[in-house]
């Protein structure tokens, strides 16, 4: 006999089923091909939940059947709630990093950004920690640039620099003809402790302005992503604060400026004293919803290995999705939408085989 030994063998096969199945095949209709969006993202399964007692001591809980893919991988939706994986939710590049951004910009190419370097110590140390380049014409063939030092002329009272540079994003200002980097860096010995998001520009991504503060709210902040609507900055995060001084607050939250570099508001969400998506939740990313007016939320529960998907009609109220089907393990993602020759293209160069 054959016994399915854990959720995760469940939803792999669910997703399997879906890849062979007819009523989902890649045989789209138009209405579908024009919709046609993208999820780049790693995979992980947690190997530990970090807490923190009532004496202030760091303790790791192990957690179950633990696994790290940290390559870049695809899926594909046309109704940003249920996404394939192309390739068998195996790697499309083998480059070692973890929360990819991926954005076509003005000038046709497309722009990875991730967290990871070269490893380089010696740069590190003279430097600090970088994060990864890259770019491609078709999405199907990657170029490593660089190993951004973003953080490197900034240091602490003591001169000592970051210990992280985590889930680097971008934004295109159409007005300024500006690149906009941010990221989550601190100078504590964890990266989820007092951290800040910072932010530098650039218009040829071969010069970068010296980093400054984006967004330090009054607790830890981490994985910042970044949308514009009707002139106003939206700015979701992951607040990331909890033990017993504060009780569990890792989830979503969202702040908004009138300025890209701030100040930003902070929304009190209804959700835990502030926040619009369940706890433990993290690495946010926003897209129209392609099925009726409004937005999608798409956010990863790390230490739950599952993923959730919130809909609003205004980027203020959200309510959770219920039918989802995300690929197995998917963590950190980033969304865009593509055009049906970029998606029929994917399909062909990452079959799945299964």
């Amino acid at each position: 006999m054959c016994y399915i030994k854990s959720i995760t063998t469940i939803r792999f096969i669910i997703c399997i089923l879906l890849i062979n199945s007819s009523q989902l095949s890649y045989a789209q209709t138009t209405k579908e091909k024009e919709k046609t969006w993208m999820l780049s993202y790693f995979r992980q399964r947690y190997p530990t939940r970090i807490e923190i007692n009532d004496r202030g001591e760091t303790v790791e809980v192990p957690l179950p059947d633990p696994m790290l893919v940290a390559q870049l991988h695809i899926a594909l939706s046309a109704d940003g709630r249920h996404w394939v994986p192309l390739n068998d939710n195996k790697p499309i590049w083998e480059r070692h990093m973890r929360d990819q951004f991926i954005q076509r910009g003005v000038d046709g190419l497309w722009r990875l950004i991730a967290t990871g370097g070269d490893g380089n110590a010696e740069a590190r140390k003279n430097f600090g920690p970088t994060c990864t380049y890259a770019t491609s014409k078709d999405l199907i063939h990657w170029q490593f640039e660089q190993s951004l030092h973003l953080m490197k002329d900034v240091r602490d009272e003591s001169g000592a620099l970051v210990r992280n540079i985590w889930a680097p994003e971008y934004f295109y200002d159409e007005t300024t003809k500006e690149y906009t980097l941010l990221w989550s860096s601190t100078f504590k010995d964890a990266g989820w402790k007092e951290s800040k998001l910072w932010y530098c520009k650039t218009t040829d991504w071969k010069s970068f302005t010296t980093a400054k503060v984006l967004f330090a709210p009054p607790y830890s902040v981490i994985d910042g992503t970044l949308i514009k609507h009707k002139n106003l900055y939206y700015l979701f995060h992951k607040e990331e604060e909890f033990g017993a001084r504060t009780g569990e607050r890792r989830g979503i939250r969202l702040a908004t400026s009138n300025n890209i570099e701030g100040p930003y508001k902070i929304y009190e969400g209804p959700l835990n004293k502030g926040q619009i998506a369940p706890v433990i939740t993290e690495g946010p990313s926003v897209m129209k919803d392609p099925v009726k007016p409004g937005w999608l939320l798409l956010y990863d529960y790390p230490m739950a290995d599952d993923f959730g998907i919130s809909s609003s009609p205004d980027l203020f109220h959200w309510t959770i999705e219920k039918d989802v089907i995300m690929p197995p393990d998917a963590r950190h993602g980033s969304v865009v939408q593509l055009t049906a020759e970029e998606a029929k293209a994917l399909r062909k160069a990452f079959p799945n085989n299964k």
